[in-house]
């Protein structure tokens, strides 16, 4: 593992304030389970669908119609906990949550509150190389979505599509141990990672397959140290919660709006409502959406059409031996097995594609470090500057290779290989063929190198007694030797030989 130092948060300073102020941060992400099938039904998950037309009789609350647990999204669930160093309750249970909205058809949500499924756990949050924070996951629990309500498509009527309705959710729960807003997204970013990595949820913020729920408070200083040495939640300030965020940028403005809110109602000698509010980027505020319900007003109680689910310690230790590696393990290898630096090696762990297509690299070419600086320089830049992904790449890991190992071999030059991916980049091909096929193998004979630095030399009198006079300006003839070689020559045996007829 690599040799991490946990840093102390230091809480961002409110600017305009009367007095300090530091902030506290909890999280509830709502992650939709990867799988094809929702939670109690045999209905399709598939987005973009006609809507309502991924809706069961159990969905849409048909009289008679009983909920069947979907075992995969369970064994994602679990999935999800071992990823997260989480203790794994044997025996969970099932609550419904009573309230009404149009597009829940039931008037209840099936939920856990009292025996969720996954118990306390962690998510390492890197901040810069070698300075990470953590952030310790209260529980994790299994619901159903509710469906959309739309109201844009008729000034007078609001329509329902139910087909998010009874799609498996897991609610990840932080403790509020995040103190600003860049931190709040770096836990959202770290916690999508390894989702990913895990393959229990696709991280679509987009699509809203991954939202948050950012609850925000403020304290005085010292009261957050109070708090965590004795979990009492009194030291800290009122929170409010921001509902349904699903930008990374979104959550850090957010949070600030909400928290310079707060500090003007507090200074101003008012007290902050607890509230559930939604964030209006356009203008920049957050606007009250109703008063915060406490469990209670939801009116628990266990779901009576479904038993409590119990799981065998076998089962979660064969979920346990399938886990593939994680970020963090990865990028520790990367480093200690290829010699990269923390910060390539992060870039390269990103996402699982970006570290599958490194080591296809590596295992082709033999070489970590220069596989890095190829595939984080030249490759990941141009696809950025096109805007696609590694997936779009039209250079596969057995071409970059090829390139690779053409430069090891002294074959090619570093400026003859920048040349030689740009044709393989738009035209594709074989990078040795082309090299043999279009003449562009580096000059390595030494008598022909020879040949032009004497001729160089020869025509530039002048500039010879420069260069004896400043070693600095060989550099000219070095150029002009590339120059007349098209490119092709041997760099390191063109500055050896300069160096040696010019008697430096």
């Amino acid at each position: 593992m690599l040799d991490l130092t946990f840093d102390t948060p230091k809480p961002k300073v409110i600017a305009g304030a009367k007095h300090d102020w530091e902030l506290v941060i909890g999280m509830e992400v709502h992650a939709q389970v990867s799988s094809q099938a929702k939670l109690f039904s045999g209905a399709s998950t598939k987005f973009g669908a006609e809507p309502n037309s991924n809706v069961a009789f159990v969905d849409s609350a048909m009289p008679g119609m009983l909920p069947v647990i979907n075992e995969f999204c369970v064994e994602q669930a679990v999935r999800t906990g071992l990823g997260l160093k989480a203790e794994i309750n044997l025996k969970s249970a099932f609550d419904r949550k009573n309230y009404f909205y149009p597009d829940l058809p039931q008037g209840y949500q099936i939920s856990q509150l009292y025996h969720p499924i996954v118990g306390e756990g962690e998510v390492i949050v890197d901040m810069e190389p070698g300075i990470a924070r953590k952030v310790r996951i209260e529980r994790i629990h299994i619901e159903q979505d509710a469906g959309k309500s739309i109201h844009d498509m008729d000034p007078h009527m609001s329509f329902v599509d139910l087909n998010r309705t009874g799609v498996a959710l897991m609610e990840i729960v932080s403790r509020p141990d995040i103190r600003g807003p860049e931190e709040a997204a770096a836990y959202i970013a770290k916690l999508r990672q390894i989702l990913r990595y895990l393959g229990t949820c696709d991280g679509n913020m987009q699509n809203g397959n991954l939202r948050a729920d950012v609850n925000v408070s403020i304290c005085q200083p010292g009261q957050y140290e109070k708090y965590m040495e004795t979990q009492d939640f009194s030291h800290l300030g009122t929170r409010c919660e921001i509902k349904n965020m699903n930008s990374m940028r979104f959550i850090q403005q957010a949070i600030m709006v909400e928290a310079e809110r707060q500090i003007k109602i507090v200074e101003a000698g008012g007290e902050v409502d607890q509230e559930t509010r939604l964030y209006d980027p356009d203008k920049g505020e957050t606007r009250s959406m109703r008063s915060k319900e406490e469990a209670h007003d939801y009116r628990y109680f266990p779901c009576p059409d479904l038993l409590p689910l119990e799981i065998e310690q076998d089962w979660v230790d064969d979920i346990a031996k399938s886990l593939p590696e994680l970020p963090d393990e990865k990028k520790a290898r990367f480093v200690n097995a290829f010699g990269l630096s923390e910060y390539d090696a992060s870039v390269l762990t990103a996402e699982t594609e970006s570290a599958d297509f490194f080591e296809k690299v590596v295992a082709g070419s033999g070489d970590g470090k220069l596989s890095a600086n190829w595939v984080i320089n030249e490759l990941f830049g141009r696809l950025k500057k096109e805007d696609h992904d590694i997936s779009d790449s039209p250079v596969n890991p057995d071409q970059l290779a090829g390139i690779i190992k053409l430069i090891k071999s002294d074959a090619i030059s570093g400026k003859i290989a920048k040349d030689l991916f740009e044709i393989v980049y738009s035209e594709g091909g074989d990078p040795e063929a082309i090299v043999e096929e279009r003449g562009m193998k580096q000059v390595t004979d030494t008598g022909a190198i020879e040949t032009a630095v004497d001729e160089i030399i020869a025509a530039n009198p002048a500039q010879v007694e420069k260069a004896k006079q400043n070693p600095k300006l060989a550099g000219w003839f070095v150029g002009q030797v590339m120059k007349a070689t098209g490119g092709k020559a041997n760099p390191k045996a063109v500055n050896q030989i300069v160096a040696q007829k010019l008697g430096l």
